[in-house]
C-alpha cells in the first residue's frame, strides 16, 4: 500500500530544493500540486493520494512518478553491476 506521508515527504524533498526553503508546509505542497489547501487537508486526513495532481507535478518537475509513489529510482539512475 502506498503511504500518503511518505509520498508527501518525497514531494517536500523536491520542493525544498526548488523553492530553496528549509521548511515546507502543507500549503506549499497543496500549491505545488495545484490543489486547494483545504482540500489537501481533507485528503491528507483521509490518506487519499491525488494521483492526477502528482502525475502533473512529476511531469512539471521532471521527476519519476515511481520514485514519488514507490521510492523506486528510475532504471537510468540504477548502477549496473
Amino acid at each position: 500500500m502506498i503511504d500518503f506521508l511518505e509520498v508527501s515527504e518525497r514531494i517536500r524533498t523536491i520542493l525544498r530544493s526548488t523553492l530553496k526553503k528549509e521548511k515546507i508546509y502543507d500549503r506549499d505542497i497543496a500549491h505545488a500540486l495545484k490543489l486547494d489547501p483545504q482540500y489537501y487537508a481533507v485528503i491528507k486526513k483521509r490518506k487519499r493520494i491525488p494521483y492526477e495532481a502528482i502525475a502533473l507535478f512529476c511531469q512539471h518537475h521532471k521527476v519519476s512518478m515511481n520514485w514519488i509513489l514507490f521510492s523506486q529510482p528510475p532504471k537510468s539512475c540504477e548502477k549496473t553491476a
